[in-house]
């Protein structure tokens, strides 16, 4: 239960929070002189500023902190845009971005984007309005326009998952990623391996944004199959949205297919949930009949067993919000571009392919690997 109960057993509402607008009204003055005093303007008449500080007594009126912050430019703010705000992965990058800003006393507000217009927004009011003392961009690649207005502002910049020259950035190398786990499905022997992540042309809305890692993973994914002397089947490279649901679905899709795949690699391991969900409901057994590899190596992958390409998500957020902090204390940032390690994490997701079916009508039931996999029946849902 919510609220007090008043004195005839009903809900008696909280007192409501005092605005600037209150405290202009009980002084007698407009907005913009109580937001001049509260700012410390020298551009107020003594009388009037008192009346203002009286009347905030009497409202008890509280401003905000990280209002206030950005409103005056002061180096305790930093401002953080990320796309998506509850993807696992941009979750991690800033846990670790706000961990550090935390320790060096920095109050931090986040923009979330989800739009190409919310972008435009955030980053225009971060050039024309409220100046943070610093900005870092967390997987959101900015327009050319958004760059240049940060630099002339004289905004420090950090990136984490972005790249653009002239900007300190922390990233991950996106092809040597998708080469790395495809070569590990070859290693164990599979010859079909399809890819399944996000669109990387037409008008979908994630594509408006002009992230990268898609197209360069499988970028990777090619040469490793190129470099193995397996042709590029593009019959087994699929494209839909950022979601476990969407990646089942083209999962179900490959496994109709006259000849499927034995392996596939998941764009992330959200997606990859995806393709376990669609193998368990059509009765293949993981890794018996189906190998599964991920990207990023997001908390739910060690539960379910995923194996997945690990990126330092944390970490990443961490560097960039100490370069950051380096750049606010007047230091020289060098190099320019930080590049952090990827590594393969061999779970119990993938094996050796499945023997080769006898007849049409063989399937997938059965084969190595025992019954279908169960990581998709423990309370996760797609």
């Amino acid at each position: 239960m919510t609220g007090r109960q008043g004195p005839t057993g009903g809900q008696r509402a909280a007192p409501r929070r005092a605005r600037i607008a209150d405290v202009a009204a009980d002084a007698g003055v407009g907005v913009g002189t109580v937001s001049r005093v509260l700012n410390g303007s020298p551009h107020v008449r003594a009388a009037t500023r008192q009346r203002v500080l009286d009347a905030i007594e009497r409202t008890s009126y509280r401003p905000s902190q990280l209002a206030a912050g950005l409103s005056r430019g002061t180096p305790r703010s930093v401002a953080i845009l990320v796309p998506f705000l509850t993807r696992p992965s941009v979750v991690a990058r800033l846990a670790g971005v706000i961990e550090v800003l935390g320790v060096e006393g920095y109050d931090t507000i986040v923009f979330n984007v989800e739009t190409p217009a919310q972008r435009d927004h955030h980053a225009r009011l971060l050039t024309e309005r409220h100046r943070a003392a610093g900005v870092i961009v967390i997987s959101l690649p900015l327009l050319r326009e958004q760059r240049a207005a940060l630099i002339a502002a004289g905004m420090p910049v950090v990136l984490v998952d972005v790249a653009a020259p002239g900007f300190p950035r922390t990233v991950v190398d996106d092809v040597r990623g998708g080469e790395l786990a495809t070569r590990h499905l070859l290693d164990l022997g599979h010859r079909r391996i399809a890819f399944v992540g996000d669109p990387r042309g037409g008008r979908p809305a994630r594509d408006e944004f002009g992230f990268r890692s898609t197209a360069d993973r499988i970028r990777g994914y090619r040469r490793a199959l190129t470099a193995a002397g397996i042709p590029v089947d593009p019959t087994l490279i699929r494209s839909g949205p950022h979601s476990a649901a969407a990646a089942a679905e083209l999962t179900r899709d490959l496994l109709r297919l006259p000849d499927p795949p034995t392996a596939i690699f998941a764009n992330c391991d959200t997606q990859a949930l995806g393709v376990l969900f669609a193998a368990d409901a059509a009765g293949i057994p993981v890794p018996g009949g189906l190998s599964v590899i991920g990207f990023d190596d997001i908390e739910t992958a060690v539960h379910l067993g995923l194996s997945t390409v690990r990126q330092p998500l944390r970490e990443s957020g961490a560097r960039g919000a100490a370069r950051l902090c380096r750049l606010l204390r007047g230091e020289t940032v060098t190099p320019l571009r930080e590049e952090l390690p990827l590594e393969v994490i061999a779970r119990s997701s993938t094996g050796r392919p499945p023997p080769p079916r006898r007849g049409p009508s063989a399937g997938r039931q059965g084969a190595q690997g025992g019954p279908p996999t169960e990581r998709i029946k423990e309370g996760i849902t797609i």
